[in-house]
């Protein structure tokens, strides 16, 4: 084999192979983007804010939050993350006496949700968006949230799974 011979079943080599590469990473960008991100911390959320958070206390199989004028939940429409060592939970005040309590865990993959779009939670990896009744609006989320039953009184919030 001469060198001119050599040279060219290299190039064709390097060729294939370059080419072959760059088709296996268009068919994973694809895949990607099927998604609406590239992983559980790429955005995927795309205008949603960051939900304001308030501590809530764990008593028993219960989290307690206080909601006072000041709160982040003082007014009927309004959002938060609550953070607890039972865990965090999203709660949206639906009325003047009424609260809505879900699991902060998007259904999709596992993310925590930690952000919201007007009365809209959405799931900061791959832009997974929940009502405040935890029902999907938009995938890639293939099931509700699951939802706490929750009692207002003497303006503490009690939040029981």
């Amino acid at each position: 084999m001469d060198l001119d011979q050599q040279t060219r079943r290299q190039f064709c080599a390097r060729t294939c192979s370059a080419a072959g590469v760059a088709a296996l990473g268009a068919a994973f960008g694809a895949v990607l983007q099927s998604c609406g991100g590239g992983s559980p911390t790429s955005p995927g959320g795309g205008d949603a804010a960051s939900l304001p958070t308030i501590n809530g206390t764990v008593a028993g199989a219960s989290i307690l939050v206080t909601i006072d004028a000041g709160s982040p939940l003082a007014a009927a429409g309004s959002l938060a993350l609550v953070r607890s060592g039972a865990g965090n939970v999203l709660v949206a005040r639906t009325s003047q006496d009424a609260f809505s309590a879900l699991s902060s865990t998007c259904t999709h993959q596992g993310c925590a949700i930690t952000g919201y779009s007007g009365q809209t939670f959405v799931c900061p990896c791959h832009g997974a968006q929940f009502d405040s009744g935890g029902r999907v609006l938009s995938g890639p989320a293939p099931t509700a949230l699951r939802q706490y039953s929750t009692q207002f009184a003497s303006g503490v919030l009690t939040i029981s799974a």
